[in-house]
């Protein structure tokens, strides 16, 4: 598998282009801001973007859609149904993290209307990019319709904002879920093997094993 890792925002948040070595068939994950980074990340690696894969649409995930988008129009943007209100709302949500309007051209948060969505993500549906095979979970909690992307094959996981090396996706923005946010770690990650690799929307990499043994959120310290 190809990985190649965009870090992206003031959040530090990274957008990821995956491929596949044997067809060039890739998907973009997360692209969370305007950038000509990942079009020439594409370009370098001889790739064929077939998707824009979104985990979920907070707006250092989906910051970038609209100009990736116009750059890669045969892309198709998926998104589970459930973060819909979220995407269709992007302009606007700088002012629910309470940055002020004046700031927002600086910070690069000056957003435009995202495109329409053109599928939608199914829990338990299988994704394919070429030879891989990506099993997608529905995991809410950090947002009604966040979702995670497994290659079994490979053992990695691609998890957005539910779970971070050392901690877990925050759950105070609207439609979060504590509840719902532990659920989706213990029922659909932890199961998915010690020995698998994770990748975040921020932060490095970890894996689910070590975030079982030391993660205070999952240990119980916590919770």
């Amino acid at each position: 598998m190809i990985i190649e890792q965009i870090t992206l925002t003031p959040f530090q948040q990274h957008a990821r282009v995956l491929g596949c070595e044997e067809t060039r068939r890739a998907v973009c994950v997360d692209p969370g801001e305007e950038t000509g980074k990942i079009v020439g990340a594409l370009e370098r690696l001889k790739l064929d973007l077939q998707a824009i894969a979104l985990t979920h649409a907070h707006m250092d995930h989906i910051g970038g859609v609209a100009a990736l988008k116009r750059e890669r129009p045969r892309a198709e943007i998926i998104l589970h149904a459930a973060d819909e209100p979220l995407y269709a709302g992007l302009p606007e949500q700088p002012a629910w993290l309470g940055i002020p309007r004046a700031a927002w051209s600086s910070l690069g948060f000056d957003y435009e209307e995202p495109p329409p969505v053109e599928r939608h993500w199914e829990d338990g549906e299988t994704y394919r990019v070429g030879r891989l095979e990506f099993k997608v979970l529905h995991c809410p909690g950090h947002t009604p319709g966040h979702v995670v992307l497994f290659e079994p094959s490979e053992r990695k996981v691609f998890v957005g904002d539910c779970l971070f090396a050392g901690s877990i996706g925050r759950t105070d923005l609207p439609g979060g879920s504590a509840r719902q946010l532990m659920d989706s770690l213990r029922n659909k990650i932890l199961p998915l093997g010690d020995d698998v690799t994770v990748y975040s929307g921020h932060g490095p990499e970890t894996t689910v094993g070590r975030e079982r043994l030391t993660n205070p959120f999952l240990t119980g310290r916590y919770f």
